[in-house]
């Protein structure tokens, strides 16, 4: 009937007869016996090893190659440019050139998002000339192999000289930083 469903205010809602109570008892059994059955089938899974099966399909648990496990991990810890320019430094006669590379090594990589700087060294000031004069070129090219602004300047360095063991002075006719650097 229309008018069943509203009551006034303030009046109690009416007893539920027979056939409510039977559905609302067979609702709490119902889930009751879903909840044991739940429970019996983990404890069935607990004793057969967790549960997991292992079947005809892949899943998260099978093994990987080497390779596909390495990039998952580089790629999950978001290590991409810096093994980027890990690469870079295995590849480096392949990217500069044998004669260059037989002259300049990359010593380290500034990942700073500021400054993405390759330091380079080279064993002679000739060579860390020629290295600055090429420093645009190699910039590019090294873009180009490992991504757009991966590398923003070349930072050269000349030979070291050789350590210093005492203060600035010097005996006559000693050799010291001021002489041939080799």
């Amino acid at each position: 009937m229309p008018g069943e469903g509203l009551r006034p205010a303030g009046a109690e809602p009416p007893e539920p007869s027979g056939v409510d109570l039977a559905r609302v008892a067979l609702r709490a059994a119902k889930e009751q016996a879903r909840a044991r059955g739940a429970a019996v089938q983990q404890r069935k899974q607990a004793r057969r090893g967790g549960g997991l099966r292992s079947g005809a399909r892949a899943d998260g648990r099978d093994p990987l190659p080497l390779g596909a496990a390495i990039n998952r991990l580089i790629t999950e810890r978001g290590w991409e440019t810096p093994a980027a320019v890990g690469g870079v430094m295995g590849r480096w006669p392949q990217i500069v050139g044998e004669d260059l590379a037989k002259h300049c090594v990359p010593l380290c990589y500034d990942e700073d998002p500021d400054e993405r700087v390759l330091t380079v060294q080279c064993d002679s000031t000739a060579w860390a000339t020629q290295l600055r004069l090429l420093a645009p070129q190699l910039v590019a090219r090294l873009n180009a192999d490992l991504g757009q602004g991966t590398v923003r300047m070349i930072k050269v360095l000349g030979p070291g000289g050789p350590q210093r063991r005492f203060g600035p002075l010097r005996a006559p006719g000693s050799r010291g930083p001021g002489d041939t650097y080799g």
